[in-house]
């Protein structure tokens, strides 16, 4: 009997148990879809996001496939180099990457079968030609997710600074959104960004659906937690910042914070190219303290040690970055204080929600008073952190998100969306 459900093949970076934020993300999607009667084919990588290589018990072989209950998860090697500054060294694994997931892409669920969907996840940029052939090869549209718009967060921070490069990846971003039938980005600063690279017939392919955050799983909770105890944090107030430890992030904030507060406890909980020059930087200052990534299984645990959290992003990245732990901060009730261009899309959630407060971008001055005025007022600390909460769980669902991509599905497919 033929199988009439709607078919998606994903082709995205990380995938569970991979614990890129990214990757939570997809999982979600995917899991939202499922539950929706689709049948879902994945395409990643072998999990290596927390250590840049590749995890214990997932080496061996360059290509594992798993069937499902639900369709089919196939990894591929993603060729992580070792120096995350090496930035031809990793576009090459990406490109390696793509070309390896592409072939996998025509195969999943049956080499070339007809799907209804492929759903391609930039960054890396190079998964939307990717996505292109397959979804050209499988007969179906191209949904291009755009979590990051890439190359313009490098160019702003100063990561790439070579003008051949910047140019190769300008016109490969212009070909990418061209290429899809659909791009989907998680904010109207995002979609501005992107409809101006696009020609002016082409701009109602472009449509906001934001992230989300799944309320069940992440709670408010106890402030005393055995994270805390393993760090040795102590019972006093803690500032954290948890996340990628990149050139994007303003972690000098954080460092000046350290600096002018030496009362108050500092975490940075991640890893990152920059992570060896901040805690180079700050190694004078006892109060500052760095942990790796957590298992994904104790995320929530690890909101809970923060009293207050800080998003901070480097000045001219709020139109084009919107950070996914916001969601998750909120949602486990604490404050946020949000170092980010105004206007965008981050200060307008928190001004809505009543969940932090917002400070232009790359000034310790102004941070550091919201610091203070947070630390100094644990009530309206806690009267923010119950509004973002409150927030989140009514705006931010993953089956919201879920239904978004399904009907989306559905009219390019040109099938019926369920109710």
């Amino acid at each position: 009997m033929r199988d009439s459900r709607v078919r998606v093949v994903v082709l995205c970076p990380h995938f569970a148990p991979d614990t890129a934020p990214t990757g939570t993300v997809m999982t979600r999607i995917v899991d939202e879809l499922v539950s929706l009667g689709v049948r879902v084919d994945v395409v990643t990588a072998l999990p290596w996001y927390r250590r840049h290589a590749i995890e214990a018990g997932w080496g061996g072989r360059w290509v594992r496939r798993e069937a499902t209950t639900w369709g089919s998860i196939t990894r591929v090697h993603p060729f992580p180099g070792t120096d995350k500054r090496n930035l031809l060294r990793r576009a090459l694994g990406f490109v390696g990457y793509s070309a390896l997931a592409g072939l996998q892409g025509l195969r999943c669920g049956g080499w070339f079968r007809r799907v209804d969907a492929v759903i391609a996840m930039s960054p890396p940029l190079t998964l939307g030609i990717t996505g292109r052939v397959v979804a050209w090869s499988r007969r179906s549209a191209l949904i291009f997710n755009i979590q990051d718009v890439f190359p313009d967060a490098a160019v702003e921070t100063g990561a790439i600074t070579n003008s051949r490069i910047i140019a190769v990846a300008r016109w490969l971003e212009r070909v990418s959104y061209r290429l899809a039938d659909a791009v989907t980005v998680l904010s109207e600063d995002l979609a501005v960004n992107v409809r101006a690279k696009m020609p002016a017939s082409s701009a109602d392919r472009v449509h906001v659906i934001s992230n989300f955050v799944d309320t069940e799983v992440i709670r408010p909770g106890d402030r005393r937690t055995p994270y805390r105890t393993e760090l040795g944090l102590g019972d006093g107030p803690v500032v954290l910042y948890g996340g990628n430890v990149g050139f994007s992030q303003s972690l000098d904030l954080v460092v000046a914070a350290a600096e002018a507060l030496p009362d108050v406890e500092f975490l940075i909980n991640g890893d990152g190219a920059a992570r060896s020059t901040l805690e180079e930087r700050s190694g004078h200052l006892p109060n500052l303290h760095f942990a790796g990534y957590i298992e994904a299984h104790r995320l929530s645990e690890l909101l809970a040690t923060g009293d207050i959290h800080v998003v901070p992003l480097k000045a001219g990245l709020g139109a084009v970055s919107v950070p996914s732990k916001t969601y998750s901060i909120m949602a486990a009730g604490r404050p946020v204080v949000a170092s980010i261009d105004p206007d965008t899309a981050v200060p307008r959630m928190l001004a809505e929600s009543g969940g932090g407060i917002s400070v232009p971008p790359d000034d310790p001055d102004e941070f550091i008073a919201a610091l203070r005025t947070l630390l100094d007022d644990p009530e309206r600390a806690a009267r923010l952190g119950a509004g973002g909460r409150s927030w989140v769980v009514d705006n931010a669902s993953p089956a919201a998100v879920g239904s978004a991509y399904r009907a989306l599905i559905s009219m390019l497919a040109g099938r019926s969306a369920p109710s």
